[in-house]
């Protein structure tokens, strides 16, 4: 009996990890791939036009975010942003306001994200445990009795002070980053077909300049959560991993 857990766990973390690479390429291809060649390819007024362009490449993103809120039958805080940053967007176009409205809204998503980081250390949910500490990928129960065995939970509080302060440098980065890229792109009025050519561009731009600097600095905060683990509990990576 004490070998059954160990015949049934290989099999089943290829599968994982198969699922969740299926589910990445999904997202770029209906979040980024399509919405931008529909931006850029069907805004002409001969095609789609403008506004109605604009609707079908939105719905995309909005379409898998609402899936995702079926599945997971609850409402996430970063999905939820995700949802306003969509409708903002589409509020700008369609109401043709004026095109620096673009700028601010993709540097104010990432920045609501940074200051609520940092301000949901002082309540019961801080939101580095959803992104860095969770039991998606970490045996956190066993980690809490372990930290409660050698009295050390006061050393991982502060600990995940400092990684907060990590992750929400992530999203000051991703801030500005966004920011900058739509000033430099986002030139031509907003309900245009230019517009949103320049959405389009944007949004397939947004990926190497924005997410992979902040993935870098996401993926380097969760090490030092990891390692400075390790370290409190004497747990081995293969311990922590979720299984």
């Amino acid at each position: 009996m004490t070998n059954t857990p160990n015949t049934t766990e290989p099999s089943s973390k290829p599968s994982a990890k198969k699922a969740n690479s299926n589910n990445i390429f999904i997202d770029l291809i209906a979040c980024v791939l399509i919405p931008t060649l529909i931006l850029k390819k069907l805004s002409g007024d001969d095609m789609l036009g403008p506004n109605l362009a604009l609707i079908a490449a939105l719905s995309l993103p909005l379409i898998v975010g609402i899936w995702g809120f079926i599945k997971n039958r609850k409402v996430s805080f970063v999905p939820a942003l995700g949802f306003i940053s969509i409708l903002l967007t589409g509020g700008i176009g369609i109401l043709q306001l004026p095109k620096e409205y673009i700028a601010y809204k993709e540097a104010l998503i990432p920045g609501i994200l940074a200051i609520a980081t940092v301000l949901s250390t002082y309540t019961k949910y801080p939101l580095v445990r959803t992104f860095l500490y969770n039991d998606a990928f970490m045996d956190t129960d066993k980690v809490s009795r372990r930290l409660d065995e050698l009295n050390k939970h006061s050393e991982f509080n502060a600990m995940m002070v400092k990684a907060t302060w990590l992750l929400a440098s992530s999203f000051i980065l991703s801030s500005i980053l966004n920011y900058l890229l739509a000033k430099w792109i986002v030139v031509s009025e907003s309900g245009t077909d230019a517009f949103n050519s320049e959405l389009g561009t944007m949004n397939l731009y947004s990926y190497p300049v924005i997410v992979v600097p902040c993935m870098i600095i996401t993926m380097f905060a969760l090490f030092y959560v990891m390692r400075n683990i390790k370290k409190l509990t004497g747990y081995t990576l293969e311990d922590l991993v979720a299984h």
